[in-house]
């Protein structure tokens, strides 16, 4: 069997409107992963004409989904992606040849978000949407923790991060400001669900604080103001997540 440098992992709930166009963009990789998780669309029947490696199954919350991913890669190298970004061929060269002459352990990929058709660049972060994030890494090096949302990440003893590469992922994170909105509520009741399974849901008066500290890190430091009404949303609700999750984690239940 041909040596496996590199593997694209991908992990989907549902995704056949855009499966494909994901899928399309991976052939720079050795071998691509694709878990299903609860699929009951023609997520399956779509991956199956790009890979023989799909997996079936059910995980209850994100980090042991992607955990599983990266366990079931065969390569030297893993690529992680989500179903709603988009790889460039220049950013594929690019990848294959960072993991040829890489002293590194990981490195991160820029992100270029899209609320439909426009870029929307400036503003992002604070537990809505990400500017960059870690997905070319050796196997081995990484390691989500445990959490329904934003799990936090382990790298191995001694890993070393690298430059960011040149070439930008397409994330077509949201349609439209409703889309914004329903992200924002899906996002706050996972959170608040990790909140009440610590023990520890936090304060109102500390939520309040990040409310205003998270609006201005967003809107001037990360420049969102350069992106006029849409960096305006993106830094208010990135200072409601914290509060809104503190809040329905206080007021309801997991019912």
């Amino acid at each position: 069997m041909t040596d496996i440098r590199l593997s694209a992992v991908i992990s989907v709930h549902n995704e056949e409107a855009q499966l494909a166009e994901c899928l399309d963009g991976l052939s720079f990789a050795d071998e691509i992963v694709v878990l299903l998780d609860k699929c009951t669309d023609a997520s399956g029947d779509i991956a199956r004409r790009y890979t023989e490696h799909v997996i079936d199954g059910a995980w209850a919350v994100e980090s042991e989904r992607r955990n599983a991913g990266i366990e079931a890669c065969r390569g030297e190298w893993i690529f992680e992606i989500d179903a709603d970004e988009r790889v460039g061929d220049e950013l594929g060269r690019e990848i294959r040849a960072v993991i040829e002459t890489t002293p590194y352990d990981w490195h991160e990929i820029l992100v270029d978000n899209h609320i439909g058709g426009k870029l929307v660049r400036w503003g992002w972060g604070a537990s809505f949407g990400k500017a960059a994030y870690p997905g070319l890494f050796r196997k081995g090096v990484k390691v989500w923790g445990e959490a329904r949302v934003h799990p936090p990440l382990t790298w191995a003893k001694g890993a070393t991060k690298g430059p960011q590469l040149a070439g930008r992922i397409r994330h077509y994170v949201d349609r439209d400001i409703s889309d914004m909105i329903r992200r924002l509520d899906n996002y706050s009741t996972a959170k608040a669900k990790d909140l009440r399974q610590s023990g520890n849901i936090g304060t109102m008066a500390n939520n309040v604080r990040r409310l205003f500290s998270r609006f201005i890190k967003c809107y001037f430091f990360r420049r969102g103001y350069r992106e006029g009404g849409y960096g305006f949303l993106i830094a208010l609700f990135a200072g409601l997540f914290p509060i809104l999750s503190h809040l329905k984690a206080k007021l309801e239940d997991d019912t």
